[in-house]
């Protein structure tokens, strides 16, 4: 069983408005979906550039134009996205404050 993604729509949403990140973010989709991963250490073996902050995993998206915040629950292989957001957004914080 590999890895669900939960939900595509806010992906759609986003690329909508920055369509450069239509690609990057679809190569980022398909690989999560093909993939299974049994911790963080297993994700960074695909993805170099994530990281670990206040228990959401970050992905640099579109040469790091762009971030996409995902809560990963390994052991049920789920991945929940909460946030895409242009690195000046990300670099503002609100989305550490769930705003």
């Amino acid at each position: 069983m590999t890895m669900h993604v939960i939900a595509k729509p806010a992906l759609i949403s986003f690329w909508t408005r920055h369509p450069d990140a239509e690609r990057p973010l679809q190569v980022w989709y398909h690989t999560m979906e093909k993939e299974v991963f049994s911790d963080f250490n297993a994700l960074r073996e695909t993805f170099a550039s994530a990281d670990y902050v206040d228990g959401l995993t970050v992905f640099n998206i579109g040469g790091n134009k762009y971030r996409l915040i995902a809560s990963i629950h390994y052991n049920r292989r789920k991945v929940f996205i909460r946030n895409v957001l242009t690195y000046a957004e990300y670099d503002r914080g609100s989305w550490k404050r769930g705003t």
